[in-house]
């Protein structure tokens, strides 16, 4: 079998402040080497369940955070961008299953470090009329692709928020959320040996069941609210955007992937008026 373990950083044991997230300081040093051990644990667990081969794709950021050299040897990492797929890359390679280790809740939710895609330009994503976050929005992706989302980590908001959207998958909570930037977490290595645990289990199970797909669909829409009206003045020079109101824009798409890609083209795009 094979596996694409999928790896943010907001929702990691020990994480729960921005500075954590951003390169160029201490904390960030060492909260990348907590990311880089969970993704080494689902890694392992998931070799111990069954898994042929495992791709690890750093999913936080600029996409370079993960340190090669803790990972298990065994394992291919996708590193960098810009891609494709974002932080679904890997899907290229036709996985069975995907773990998305270290997600956080949707933007405006009460999770530890929420947001979606782009915090300073992204107030809310809506796909064919669901309110979605990343594990949402990149998970539908996953099954455009053929693969199952098996396993989730993270916070216990993230976990009752995208837990209903994939019927099967497994939930392992490594933190509880009090707000934005405050909670009780696991200790690292507990996560660790958490993770890797149910990394195995999930891949055991998964490779003697039945892989259930959700139905193929034809054409989505997404409609996406931004955080002030001059990111929606500048998104609707894209031709085929929609303006709703002062800060809704809607569009149509063939895929979820094409939204993706839209989705990320308007995340680089907002730096332009930062």
């Amino acid at each position: 079998m094979k596996v694409l373990i999928s790896v943010d950083i907001e929702g990691i044991a020990g994480v729960f402040h921005p500075e954590q997230t951003r390169a160029g300081n201490a904390e960030y040093e060492q909260a990348r080497r907590w990311m880089t051990r969970e993704a080494d644990a689902a890694a392992r667990g998931a070799f111990e369940g069954g898994a042929s081969q495992v791709w690890i794709n750093d999913s936080h950021g600029g996409f370079r955070n993960l340190m090669p050299d803790l990972l298990d040897q065994r394992a291919r990492v996708v590193l960098g961008k810009p891609r494709t797929l974002g932080m679904m890359a890997g899907l290229e390679a036709s996985p069975e299953a995907v773990l998305m280790i270290g997600y956080h809740a949707r933007a405006q939710s009460r999770g530890i470090l929420a947001h979606t895609i782009n915090s300073a330009a992204f107030a809310r994503v809506m796909l064919d009329g669901e309110e979605v976050g990343e594990a949402g929005l990149y998970g539908r992706l996953a099954e455009e692709r053929g693969a199952r989302v098996a396993l989730l980590t993270g916070d216990d908001v993230f976990g009752a928020e995208t837990l209903p959207a994939f019927p099967g998958a497994r939930f392992l909570c490594v933190k509880t959320a009090h707000g934005y930037s405050s909670g009780v977490t696991e200790t690292p290595a507990a996560a660790c040996e958490a993770i890797r645990l149910a990394a195995r289990e999930t891949i055991e199970a998964a490779a003697s069941s039945d892989r259930a797909h959700r139905a193929p669909v034809a054409g989505h829409r997404c409609e996406l609210r931004v955080q002030t009206t001059a990111f929606a003045d500048l998104f609707c020079q894209w031709p085929t955007l929609e303006r709703i109101d002062a800060v809704t824009l809607a569009f149509d798409a063939p895929s979820v992937e094409h939204i993706v890609r839209v989705l990320n083209c308007l995340s680089a795009m907002s730096f332009m008026i930062r």
